[in-house]
C-alpha cells in the first residue's frame, strides 16, 4: 500500500479518535466534573447592576462549594433555556412556566425556591396593572386597550395572565388593540407608568419591589386583578450534574445565612430557602395543556 495513503488513513483514525475523545469528555461533563460554577438570571433589570445585586450569592457559593462561581444575565428566557440546554449554564434561576419548558428541552432539575420574609409564603400571584389615567377600572375594561405581557416562557407575565384573561371573556389575542412582548418585569412596568401602554401582566413580587424601590408610583400604576396562588419560581440545575453535586447545591440553598440572603437585593423578599420537586409544578403544565400552549418549545409556547 502507498505510504501516502498509509499516513492519511492513520491521520483520519487519529482525527477521528480525538472527535470520539472530545464528545466523551463532554457528556462526562455531566458527572459533575465542572471546575466552574455557571448560574444564569433571566433579566429583570440592567444585567451590570443584576450582577451587582447577586454577588453576595456568588461569594457564598463559591466558598461552600469550594469552587470558582460565575453569574451571568441572558437575554431573555428563552436564551436562558438554551444556555442549559448547550451547558453554558449549570444552575439557573427561572419562573415556573419556563421551568416547565426547561425539564423538556434542557433536562432542567428543580432544587428550591425561596419562602418569603413578610408571610412565610412560597408562592407569589400574577397581577393586571394599568395605568390610572387609562380608565381602566375592571379586566372587561381591557378590551380595545395597548397591553403588554413580560415574554412567551413568562409565567405571572404570560401563562397565567392569558389564563385570567380568557376565563373572565377575553381574548388575549384578539381583544386588544394592540398587545406585545415587552422583554422583562421592569419593562412591562415602566410601560404602563410611562403611558406606552394602557395596561399590562406582571408578578406581584415584581410589582412591590419596583413600589417599594420607589421606581413606580402605586397612585399611577394601580393592581386591578390578582391570580390564585402560583407556586414559587425555582432554582434548578442540570439535570445530568452527579447527584452528589446536586445535592450540595441545593444543601448550600437552604443552608444561607440570613446574612446572605437580605445581602441579595435580586431575591426580594426572601426569608430562606426550600426544597422543591418536580411534581410541584404539574399545574403549570396543566394549565399550560388547558391553553393548548407549547412546553417543548420557548419561542413558541405563545402560539
Amino acid at each position: 500500500m502507498d505510504k501516502t495513503i498509509i499516513m492519511a488513513s492513520m491521520m483520519i483514525i487519529v482525527v477521528i479518535a480525538m472527535v470520539g475523545y472530545y464528545f466523551l469528555a463532554d457528556s462526562t461533563m455531566g458527572d459533575g466534573e465542572i471546575e466552574v460554577l455557571r448560574m444564569g438570571l433571566i433579566p429583570a433589570d440592567d444585567a451590570e447592576e443584576m450582577i451587582k445585586n447577586y454577588e453576595p450569592l456568588r461569594e457564598y457559593l463559591s466558598e461552600q462549594l469550594e469552587m470558582d462561581v460565575e453569574i451571568q444575565v441572558t437575554s431573555d428566557y428563552t436564551a436562558a433555556i438554551e444556555a442549559m440546554r448547550s451547558k453554558h449554564i449549570d444552575m439557573a434561576w427561572f419562573g415556573p412556566f419556563s421551568y416547565v419548558i426547561a425539564v423538556n428541552v434542557a433536562n432542567a432539575e428543580a432544587i428550591a425556591n425561596g419562602v418569603r420574609r413578610s408571610d412565610g409564603k412560597s408562592y407569589y400571584h400574577s397581577v393586571i396593572i394599568a395605568n390610572v389615567d387609562s380608565g381602566i377600572e375592571t379586566l372587561d375594561d381591557l378590551k380595545g386597550k395597548k397591553f403588554a405581557f413580560v415574554d412567551p416562557a413568562s409565567t405571572s407575565g404570560n401563562l397565567i395572565p392569558r389564563k385570567m384573561l380568557i376565563e373572565n371573556g377575553i381574548d388575549p389575542d384578539n381583544d386588544f388593540s394592540e398587545s406585545y412582548y415587552a422583554g422583562s418585569h421592569n419593562a412591562v412596568q415602566y410601560s404602563i407608568a410611562n403611558g406606552n401602554v394602557d395596561a399590562g401582566a406582571t408578578g406581584d413580587n415584581s410589582y412591590r419591589r419596583m413600589v417599594e424601590s420607589g421606581e413606580i408610583d402605586p397612585e399611577v400604576s394601580k393592581i386591578i386583578y390578582t391570580s390564585d396562588p402560583i407556586p414559587g419560581s425555582p432554582i434548578v440545575v442540570r439535570g445530568d450534574l452527579s447527584e452528589e453535586f446536586k445535592k450540595q447545591i441545593q444543601d448550600a440553598l437552604i443552608s444561607m445565612d440570613d446574612q446572605t440572603i437580605h445581602k441579595v437585593d435580586g431575591w426580594g423578599d426572601i426569608d430562606r430557602y426550600q426544597k422543591v420537586s418536580d411534581s410541584d409544578y404539574d399545574i403549570i403544565r396543566e394549565t399550560a395543556k388547558t391553553l393548548g400552549m407549547n412546553v417543548e418549545n420557548a419561542e413558541a409556547a405563545a402560539k
